[in-house]
């Protein structure tokens, strides 16, 4: 595609949906991603997936965020001037993604305004949405998107007074239980501020380049020549796939200390599925090499008036580099079962 052709900032027109194509998704994909990155009963497992509340085998949130991801790219983003971006407003897991069903996707700019601090760059809130068969819809997302401008301003716009975003909270200082070590709790026996270190991860060169082919194929995830000239500066893995590894350092651990409570006779509250999550961001690339080491912390605790029998946990989770710098923040949720129904006064 030549510089001509592609869709640059200007160009975008808000409120207009463009489609994203169909995708359909194979019972082995599902597992092959499950086993890889989210290795919980509903995602690998036919049989146990019928016990669990999602009631059989279906995608993982992440992979069916992932495969979004694929079909904006082929969609629209490799045929726009993308320089990325910077994080995700919200995430919604609506309906369950089950194999062998066709879903199909589109995309939607929102607004968009100029970046106050590049000439050459502008921002564009943007949602994607997934929709069965059935026109129900799936999952969908929220997120910024930066795209160059084919004609640099000339001169910069004011800076637009935004409201304050919450700072990020300190996760690091404090001690922290290790990974493997907390089966899930009972909702009411969760306390907030409970903390949890995970193993760190590198990222190598050619897990990045292999995930980036099946799920984020834009150039700077993929072409060193590429990512030297992008706003990154060099070859860096996909926001998803940094997200991946997060759930996958998170599940991994909650099935290690669940094997070891069920072992000893423990009866285990059930957990899940997650609506979604929110203030997904992305503070720097993760670059060929680069360790990073994850943290959750439970921020709150919320009773249900719609599901009683269940409560919602809310994490903070972190994401840092071997220079200690943050690159990845989260707030997870996940539904938990409670030992009595709650009962609003």
């Amino acid at each position: 595609m030549t510089e001509q052709s592609l869709i640059y900032h200007e160009d975008l027109q808000p409120d207009h949906n463009i489609a994203l194509g169909e995708r359909t998704l194979s019972k082995a994909e599902i597992i092959t991603f499950g086993r890889s990155y989210d290795p919980q009963p509903m995602h690998i497992d036919e049989e146990a997936a019928k016990a669990t509340l999602v009631g059989g085998l279906c995608a993982s949130g992440f992979h069916t965020c992932a495969v979004m991801m694929r079909m904006a790219c082929d969609g629209i983003l490799n045929r726009m001037a993308s320089l990325g971006s910077p994080g995700v407003e919200e995430v919604l897991w609506k309906k369950p993604v089950r194999p062998d069903e066709p879903y199909h996707a589109r995309y939607r700019v929102l607004e968009k305004r100029d970046l106050a601090s590049r000439r050459d760059v502008g921002l564009s809130r943007i949602t994607v949405e997934l929709f069965n068969s059935k026109e129900e819809l799936a999952a969908s997302w929220i997120s910024i998107q930066m795209t160059r401008r084919r004609s640099p301003l000339e001169t910069l716009p004011e800076r637009q007074s935004a409201s304050p975003r919450t700072p990020l909270a300190d996760i690091w200082s404090g001690p922290a239980e290790a990974a493997g070590s907390l089966p899930d709790g009972y909702f009411e026996d969760r306390q907030i501020g409970e903390t949890v270190a995970y193993p760190p991860h590198t990222f190598e060169r050619g897990a990045i380049i292999d995930f980036a082919r099946q799920f984020d194929p834009q150039p700077f995830h993929l072409d060193d020549e590429a990512a030297k000239a992008s706003l990154f500066g060099a070859l860096c893995a996909s926001g998803w796939h940094t997200a991946a590894i997060f759930i996958r350092s998170i599940v991994s651990a909650r099935m290690q200390a669940n094997a070891a409570a069920r072992a000893n006779g423990i009866r285990l509250p059930a957990y899940g599925p997650s609506p979604g999550f929110r203030d997904l961001r992305w503070f720097k690339p993760v670059f060929v090499g680069d360790t990073v080491e994850f943290r959750s912390r439970i921020s709150r605790k919320v009773d249900l008036k719609s599901r009683p029998e269940r409560g919602l946990i809310v994490n903070d989770v972190q994401g840092r580099n071997q220079k200690g710098e943050v690159v990845f923040a989260i707030t997870s949720q996940i539904l938990a079962e409670r030992h009595t129904p709650y009962r609003p006064a």
